[in-house]
């Protein structure tokens, strides 16, 4: 089954192809801080490169994959429909996967030197996700037989709140190394620590998406009708407070 995902949560656009023979071409564009989001911009492109790459047309793909988040609300809108139009259009299939998730199937399966040491593999990782307006989205996964089992789903946590999640987490899933990825696990690193949780050291690649984990996942899942592949924002978008506070 040849798969192509991509993943707009964070601010990186994260591309994977997946072919045949189960080999997976991966391409990334990282803004850089404070700059904007790059994916309505690259994101196609990206593909195209794979392909091309690959030596294979946009009818060759069998199935869409889109990480479906938590993260950004406009990240999320421009991933979801993009995945969404391009299936239609290529009577290909489609997946929804959390992002998440494929953080931490890439985590549980990381070599040594990206995860910053520790010869015990990580039994649970806790992903820490910037969500903005003083919030992570948090979650955690232990490792499973082939996708890792959600054992605390994705939720918004304020960051002055975050030290006691974490807590609440390790204290009712204890038991085996951890490990936290995301893009605001080392801003947290301190919090997460306090908790008995390593972060991966920075500029470590498990704190992005990784287009392999996520076309593993979208391997292994069943195809979805699609209108049921939509963003997971895990709370009201920006726009939909500012205007329910100004009423």
């Amino acid at each position: 089954m040849r798969i192509l995902g991509f993943d707009t949560s964070t601010p990186s656009t994260a591309v994977g192809l997946m072919l045949e023979d189960g080999r997976v071409l991966s391409a990334y564009d990282h803004p850089d801080a404070g700059a904007r989001p790059g994916h309505q911009a690259r994101l196609l492109p990206l593909a195209a490169e794979l392909l091309d790459s690959a030596q294979l047309g946009w009818g060759t793909i069998d199935r869409v994959a889109v990480g479906i988040g938590p993260g950004t609300y406009t990240g999320l809108r421009v991933g979801v429909a993009s995945a969404r139009s391009l299936a239609q259009s290529l009577g290909a299939q489609i997946v929804g996967v959390s992002s998440a998730q494929a953080l931490a199937h890439a985590a549980l399966a990381s070599p040594v030197h990206e995860r910053g040491g520790g010869e015990e593999p990580p039994q649970a990782v806790i992903t820490v996700v910037d969500a903005r307006r003083g919030e992570v989205f948090v979650a955690a996964y232990a490792r499973g037989p082939e996708s890792p089992p959600a054992i605390s789903p994705p939720r918004p946590v304020a960051v002055k709140d975050a030290a006691a999640q974490f807590a609440r987490i390790t204290r009712e899933h204890g038991g085996g190394a951890w490990l936290a990825v995301g893009d605001a696990a080392l801003t947290l690193r301190e919090e997460l620590a306090g908790a008995g949780v390593p972060s991966a050291p920075e500029g470590s690649a498990l704190h992005d998406v990784d287009a392999r984990a996520l076309c593993e996942l979208a391997q292994d899942a069943d195809a979805q009708p699609l209108e049921t592949v939509v963003p997971e924002y895990c709370r009201e978008p920006d726009a939909e407070l500012a205007l329910a506070g100004a009423r």
